[in-house]
């Protein structure tokens, strides 16, 4: 059995995902999906990145260890690629103890084969990408990749001699000219890093503590880079006993990365296995960004399309057809609602599921459900017979090269052909002349066939759709090669079922949308700056009155106090507040204070909190708690 192995960036565990980050793994899953379809043995590996400057900041401000700012935000992540029915084989997280150890182990080698060595590091770093630059990299004075400011740091550092690897790294593009994809990142990373002159790479910091330390110089950590570049292989168990595939699956087919981070994956990356004397990947496929008004999605502009309202509104498939179908992957493209409800207009609701609706209609009306078997046949019916089978050929071509869109247009043009099938041969009609009903039988099987094939191919990027219709069908070729055998239906009854795909109005969504996700122009507020809300966000809030019972610190945890509140129920109620630098817990027993009673409980620090107590920011680092003494426990503030 052929292997396969594709991996997806592992995503900084520094907030939560966006439609953005979801294209680069829906893709990866489809490409995942249409191996095991094919018949490969595949390893599909995602994972998170957990360590680094940026990481530890956010834990501090948000008054919790790093540990468990991450373990809170990589749920997010698991529940995001859950929803988008993302079927990835393995999930690694760069705080895994195997990955740790193996880390160590490959820097211990690095050292001690001397490409890496000790020296001190004066330059320039962005915080929020956790990468290093120089001068003449930045753009306008700010981080060529985020747009944000960098800083100057100086430390005692550990280098990897980068520098020393250019010549090969030119040499082995030119050989292996597949290596980078598209080819125009290629000749960014020649022209605007290799050429110019490789500079050796800092690889240890000592300004922060949270990452993974170089155990033979206690107070450096290792670059959160060279941690997270190194999952691709400790995954499958290089350098620890958890896993035991690295034999079996390395090198990787496919690393799918953004084209922000190709740099590291065709520079960094290679040359620290040339190091290790390790095989380098197959490919890598630097794909284009998902825009939204003519920027990148960023969490810091504000901009970011959240997948769970999508996925709530139009179902998961809908998205991942709209993420694949919409942009050829490896350009940037656009991301707009417009599009989105366009293409579930035309192609999902109009095309295919007007489609199904109306053959799976004219079998039950025609034959009682159940599909006929191929009698007389019709003028048309050769031509469909043979596009199906071309349809396959053209879907795998652009399937391995990674041409999600054109796959899906080469179906699509199959799924139009079909629908003007029915045109062509008008069932209606020939169903008003007995004579004729063979030509029927015969228009309604290729209609039901066709729509087999159809859902056969459709599986890997709309798993749940292509599965919806060949169980309406009741289909037994399922497999990827049925799709190249016409005739392959049986003459079973078909499950009709709602339509897939209902229509959208469009204007009317486009409102919903906007309020939604924030997107609509705000009217100013009696206080500049503040957006307003109306009634009915308002009455969502309950506010109640709750005595403070007893209250202690968080252990492990500066700013958290852990209260004991008395909320007027039987039993008591636990609340977390970062309000320690403020406040001692004496200073809170017995008073009564007016909590968000309905808030969604959060673990902080190991401790569930079930609410969250009023407090006012003063000014000049004066938070003041809002009491209610006098209040009985359980008053609701209106």
């Amino acid at each position: 059995m052929e292997k396969f192995y594709i991996t997806t960036p592992i995503y900084y565990a520094s907030g939560k995902l966006h439609i953005g980050h979801s294209y680069s793994t829906v893709a990866a899953d489809t490409a995942a999906r249409y191996k095991r379809m094919r018949g490969y043995d595949v390893m599909f590996l995602t994972g998170s990145d957990e360590h680094g400057q940026k990481v530890e900041e956010k834990a501090r401000e948000a008054g919790v260890t790093p540990q468990q700012y991450v373990d809170d935000v990589v749920s997010g992540f698991k529940e995001l690629w859950q929803l988008l029915n993302i079927s990835y084989d393995r999930f690694i997280r760069t705080t895994d103890d195997y990955h740790v150890e193996s880390v160590k182990k490959i820097f211990k080698q690095l050292y001690d084969s001397g490409d890496i060595y000790k020296g001190r590091y004066e330059g320039l770093y962005c915080t929020p990408c956790e990468a290093f630059w120089s001068e003449t990299q930045l753009v306008d004075g700010k981080c060529p990749d985020c747009g944000r400011e960098v800083k100057k740091a100086t430390e005692e550092a550990y280098f990897f001699r980068l520098s020393a690897y250019a010549g090969r790294l030119l040499a082995y593009y030119d050989s292996h000219p597949e290596f980078i994809q598209p080819v125009a990142r290629k000749n960014e990373m020649v022209n605007n890093f290799i050429k110019p002159g490789l500079e050796d790479l800092c690889v240890s910091r000592t300004s922060f503590q949270w990452g993974i330390p170089v155990d033979f110089d206690p107070g450096h950590v290792v670059y959160v880079w060279v941690d997270a570049l190194t999952n691709y292989i400790t995954a499958l168990g290089y350098g620890n006993d958890r896993y035991g595939d690295y034999d079996k699956f390395w090198p990787a087919d496919i690393h799918m990365v953004g084209k922000e981070i190709v740099r590291f994956h065709t520079i960094v990356w290679p040359a620290m296995l040339m190091a290790l004397g390790l095989p380098l990947p197959k490919k890598v496929f630097g794909h284009g960004w998902l825009l939204l008004e003519g920027g990148k999605m960023s969490k810091s502009k504000g901009n970011v399309v959240d997948p769970h309202i999508l996925c709530s509104r139009y179902g998961v498939d809908a998205i991942r057809y709209f993420l694949l179908r919409e942009i050829p992957f490896g350009s940037d493209g656009v991301f707009s609602n417009e599009a989105l409800i366009h293409r579930i207009n035309a192609d999902l609701a109009n095309d295919l599921g007007n489609l199904l609706s109306r053959s799976t209609a004219m079998c039950d009306k025609y034959f009682g459900g159940e599909i006929p078997e191929q009698r007389a046949a019709t003028a048309f019916d050769g031509e469909l017979e043979t596009l199906a089978k071309e349809t396959k050929a053209a879907v795998e071509d652009h399937m391995e090269s990674l041409e999600f869109s054109s796959a899906l247009a080469k179906l699509w043009a199959f799924v139009s052909r079909t629908n003007k099938y029915i045109d062509e041969t008008t069932p209606w009609a020939l169903a008003k002349d007995e004579s004729r009903r063979g030509e029927l039988a015969s228009v309604i099987y290729h209609l039901c066939e066709s729509l087999r094939i159809i859902a056969v191919l459709l599986t890997p990027f709309m798993p749940s759709t292509g599965e919806a219709i060949l169980s309406q069908l009741s289909a037994d070729a399922r497999d990827w090669d049925s799709a190249g055998d016409w005739g392959r239906l049986s003459g079973k009854g078909i499950q009709k079922s709602e339509p897939l795909f209902p229509r959208i109005d469009e204007a009317e969504e486009l409102k919903a949308l906007e309020a939604l996700m924030g997107q609509r122009e705000e009217k100013k507020a009696e206080i500049e700056g503040i957006a307003q809300i109306g009634i009915d966000d308002f009455t969502k809030v309950e506010l109640r009155t709750a005595r403070v019972a007893a209250c202690e610190p968080v252990k492990k945890a500066k700013k958290l106090l852990k209260l004991t509140l008395d909320d007027g129920t039987a039993a008591p109620r636990t609340v977390v507040s970062g309000i320690a630098p403020w406040y001692r817990p004496e200073d809170l027993v017995d008073h009564t204070v007016i909590v968000v009673a309905n808030l969604k409980p959060a673990v902080l620090c190991g401790v569930e909190s079930n609410g969250m107590i009023l407090a006012a920011d003063n000014g000049e680092n004066d938070v003041r708690v809002i009491f209610a003494d006098g209040l009985n426990p359980g008053s609701k503030v209106r």
